[in-house]
Formats: C-alpha cells, structure tokens, sequence
C-alpha cells in the first residue's frame, strides 16, 4: 500500500500514520510499510521509522508479527458482560443478589442539606466503620480512598501502572466486567488457574513481565474458592521477586465472609485492596474503599481529583449508616451465613447425587465442570432454570457452568440438583 505518512522524527511520523488511522486511510489489519521501505520514502533513518513504529505500538494501534510485518491493530473484542434471562425461567444466572438481605434505607437521611463544590473530604462515618473493618482484619488501611464501585477503584489502579499492550495477570476463569475492561485499556490478559486454594502463583519469569496482578481473595466469582493463607504466602513471597508489578486485590465479598483474612504481616510492596459494598448494601450504591500502598493510593486520588473529584457525598453517607446499621444489628455475619448455606446445600445436593463439586468455598455461585456447555443450559432451560454457560469466563480454562445461589429458594434446592443431574446425562444429537 502506498503511503503519505509525512515528518521527519518518530514523533511526526507516529502522528502522522495514526492521523491516517484514525480517518480511516489505513483499516483494521492493514500492512503497513515496512521499516526501510517507508524510511526510504521519507529519506529518514531506519531507525526513526522504527522508533515511530514503537510509539504506535505502545499506543496500541498497530501490532508487529515477524516476517508477517507491522498491521494496523484490529478492534479489539468486547468481552460478553451481560446475560438475557428468558420469561419463566427462575434466575439461576444472573448472579444477583438477594434483595431481601439488604437494610432499609432510613429517609430521614436523605433531607440532610447536600454540599456544595468544596467538598473537602470523604464521608467521616464511612472511613471510620470502613477502617474498623479492614484493621480488624488486619489490612494496613492508615490511608483509604472512596471510589464509585470496584471497577471504577481497579481501571483507576490499572491506568496509573499500564500502557496498551502490557500484561495483566487475571484469574482463569474470570469474572467477565475484569476481561473488559482489560481489553478496553488494551491490556493482554494473561491467565493463571484457579484451584480449591485460589489463583495459582505463576512462575518469576511470569510475574516480572505482568504490569499488574487481579486477585479475588474471597468468594472467588465464578468458583467461590478463596485464597488460602499457604497460597497467599506463595503470593507475596514471589511477588518479592517482582517489584514493578502491582496487586490489586478485589474483595467484592469482605464483610459478607466467613473465610480467614490473608495476612499482611508481609506487605506487598505494590498493592491495593479494594472492598466494595454492592453485595452487602446493594449495587446501586456505587461506592468502594481502597486501601494500599501509600505512593499508590496518593497516585489514584490525584487521578480521581482530575476527573470526578469526589464520589457523591450523600451516596458515601448512605453506605456509611447502612454499614453501620447492619453491624449494630449483626446481619452482616447472619446475611453471609444465609448465603453460605444456600450454596452449602446445592452443592451436598450435587455431590449427592454422584456429581463432583468441591466443597471448600463461598459466595453466590457453584461452578461445575461439563463436557458440553451449550447443551447442559439448554436442558435447564427447557426444566425452568435459567444458568450461566461458562465461556464468558474462561481464557483456558476447560468447560463448564456457573450457577448462581444469591435467589435460590432453600425447598428449591433438591429439584434444582435432580434437574443438574439429568442435565448432565444428556448427549449432544446431530443436527441433520
């Protein structure tokens, strides 16, 4: 393809290849020139079209492949972070939450007198029951961040550490709304397996060539497994070799469970840990608290202060009351024992009926292997359940499916294991 890149230093020439991009003169997947051919055409060096060609790749436009040469970057998929849930079928699926666990909201707390653009500071109640919380647990929380939500907590972590193209060291399987967002940062998912002890630690060579690391500590979604105090001494001892990577820690289901807290005896010496209040307060407060690394978390506050400035202050108090509420009436440890239960059951119903399912685990999901995942959904549904395939969360990992025990009805749960194992039982037909 012919070429009107123009300029005479990488910077003019990266600018003008992706002025070209961008209009659309240059598409997806189209070779570009090679480095002494364009160097030709400029009457530049070669190595200044190749440094231009690095500055395209770091921006993650183009992509490199041997002697297959230099190509404009395709757009990069959308990981699938939602599911339908056909009319009639009872939602085994979606991973929602019971709402009947959730405390009343007071009104009173609403008439309160909203501030204004001066907002100085983050809601005093809230860091107060939120730092109670992570020093019972042991979490160093001398400095805490508010975020709206964990997504918004990770990218913030994410952007201060990655450029496109780097790698980032994620659960296999995953949850789906982490995988897409690595890939709209352009960030190279880089699975590790997850076992009964949670993420296994992958090797020096591994770690030293990941900007960052995403861990679930508790209630790892979709498997439910948590990271044992043996593997997470494995964590931290090979992260020591690995002092460029950052952790980030995402315990979305902290006040909520009965698991062993890791131990930070031994810090990392790049982390954050961010605990979110959807499953115990419900999502629609968009609210989590962050704790870490000071340089880190002084790092995400300038970020946050450049964009948002603030998460919204009557949000904040809501969580902060809520939180309270629900200590001062111990239902956050009854609301946990509920849900562990629930699963508890499913999964000694399963295993009951000759069907595998590890018991160690927390959390609203059971993950169960199966050799055909398309077909294993489709029996469900035609017996009135509704469950999750296990391809929106798997990068290696072998098939299976996510069910979902946030609405299960306790009397439910024997029908549910009978209808799994039939499911199981059924053979694929040739479709003629």
């Amino acid at each position: 393809m012919n070429t009107i890149a123009s300029g005479s230093t990488a910077v003019e020439i990266a600018e003008s290849i992706e002025q070209q991009i961008r209009s659309g003169f240059y598409p997806d997947g189209a070779l570009l020139p090679a480095v002494r051919s364009l160097a030709q055409q400029l009457q530049v060096s070669p190595n200044t079209v190749a440094a231009a060609y690095k500055l395209l790749r770091d921006a993650a436009l183009i992509v490199t492949d041997g002697r297959r040469g230099t190509r404009v970057a395709s757009e990069m998929p959308t990981a699938e972070t939602q599911t339908t849930i056909p009319e009639g079928l009872r939602d085994m699926a979606s991973g929602n939450i019971d709402g009947a666990t959730l405390p009343a909201i007071d009104a009173g707390w609403l008439t309160e007198s909203q501030s204004g653009y001066d907002v100085q500071s983050n809601d005093p109640q809230l860091l107060d029951v939120a730092g109670r919380w992570l020093a019972e647990q042991g979490i160093p929380c001398q400095q805490l961040g508010i975020y709206s939500g964990a997504l918004d907590a990770v990218e913030r972590a994410l952007r201060l550490r990655c450029r496109p193209g780097n790698k980032v060291i994620v659960e296999d399987p995953c949850w789906p709304p982490a995988l897409a967002l690595l890939a709209s940062l352009r960030l190279k998912a880089v699975p590790v397996p997850v076992d009964e002890e949670g993420a296994m630690v992958p090797s020096t060579e591994i770690l030293r060539s990941a900007a960052a690391v995403i861990l679930t500590p508790r209630a790892h979604n979709p498997t439910g497994f948590c990271i044992s105090s043996r593997r997470w001494t494995q964590w931290v001892d090979r992260l020591a070799d690995a002092p460029d990577t950052l952790l980030i820690l995402d315990d979305h289901w902290g006040p909520l469970s009965a698991a062993e807290p890791l131990n930070f005896s031994r810090e990392p010496l790049s982390w954050v840990y961010v605990v979110s209040v959807s499953k115990f307060l419900g999502p629609d407060l968009r609210v989590s608290v962050v704790t870490g690394t000071p340089s880190v978390l002084k790092s995400m506050h300038h970020q946050q202060t450049l964009g948002p400035r603030w998460v919204s202050l009557l949000l904040q108090r809501l969580a902060g009351r809520l939180w309270q509420k629900m200590l001062d009436s111990s239902r956050l440890s009854a609301v946990g024992a509920e849900y562990l239960q629930r699963r508890s059951a499913l999964v000694q119903g399963l295993n009951d009926l000759s069907i595998a399912v590890p018991t160690q685990g927390e959390g609203l999901h059971v993950w169960l292997p199966v050799s055909d995942e398309t077909s294993v959904v489709q029996t469900l549904a035609s017996l009135g359940w509704a469950i999750q395939a296990g391809s929106p969360f798997r990068l290696e990992s072998p098939a299976a499916v996510r069910i979902s025990i946030g609405n299960l009805n306790p009397i439910s749960v024997p029908a549910l294991a009978r209808d799994v194992a039939h499911a199981l039982k059924q053979r694929r037909r040739t479709v003629n």
